[in-house]
C-alpha cells in the first residue's frame, strides 16, 4: 500500500505564498517560532560569544608562566573560534529581520557568562572553564526553546554547543596538567 497523499502543499498555492510579505525574507508562513523572542534569544547568544572573545584574548595576552605559550595559544583558538561563533548567530539574526546588538553598552548584562580576569594561568583556565559550562547550559536550554519550531536557529545552536563542550574538555585538560 503506498501513500498517495503529495509531500508538499500545493506547489502553485507556495508559489503564491512565496510572493507574499517578501519583505520578511526568509521568515514565511510555516515559520512556526516568536521571531522577536528568537532575536532576542540570540542576541543574548551573541553577548556571550562576544564576552567570551573578549575574556579569552585577554587571557591570551595576559598567559604568564612556565605554560604560558602552550595555553595561550589555546586561549587564542577559542577567542577565535568564539568570534565565528558571534558572526554566524548575527548572520541569523538578521536572516530573521532582526539587528544583531553589537552595542558595548549593556553588553555583560546581556551575557550569559561573565567577564572575569584571572590573575593566574590557572585562575584563567578556571575562568574560562567556568563560562564554557554556562555556556553550555543556557545553549541547551536555548536548543530545547527552538525545538521543532525554528529548526534552522536550532541547529546553528546545536553547532556551537558542540564547539563549547570541545572547549569545556579544553579547559579541564589543561586545568589538569596546570596541577589544578
Amino acid at each position: 500500500m503506498t501513500d498517495t497523499t503529495p509531500f508538499l502543499s500545493d506547489i502553485k498555492e507556495l508559489r503564491r505564498r512565496a510572493r507574499e510579505h517578501m519583505d520578511k525574507g526568509a521568515v514565511t508562513e510555516t515559520y512556526k517560532g516568536d521571531v522577536v523572542r528568537t532575536v532576542d534569544i540570540l542576541n543574548q547568544a551573541l553577548a556571550t560569544e562576544l564576552v567570551c572573545v573578549l575574556r579569552y584574548k585577554r587571557h591570551f595576552y595576559m598567559a604568564r608562566g612556565i605554560n604560558k605559550d602552550a595555553v595561550a595559544n589555546e586561549f587564542l583558538a577559542h577567542a577565535n573560534e568564539e568570534q565565528g561563533h558571534a558572526d554566524r548567530i548575527a548572520d541569523r539574526i538578521t536572516q530573521l529581520g532582526g539587528a544583531p546588538d553589537f552595542n558595548p553598552q549593556g553588553l555583560a548584562t546581556r551575557s550569559h557568562s561573565e567577564y572575569v580576569e584571572g590573575t593566574t594561568l590557572t585562575d584563567m583556565i578556571r575562568e574560562n572553564l567556568v563560562a564554557e559550562r554556562i555556556a553550555i547550559e543556557s545553549y541547551t536550554e536555548i536548543i530545547r526553546y527552538f525545538g521543532s519550531n525554528d529548526p534552522t536557529s536550532r541547529r546553528l545552536m546545536e553547532e556551537i554547543l558542540a564547539v563549547e563542550e570541545e572547549h569545556a574538555n579544553d579547559m579541564a585538560d589543561l586545568l589538569e596538567r596546570q596541577g589544578a
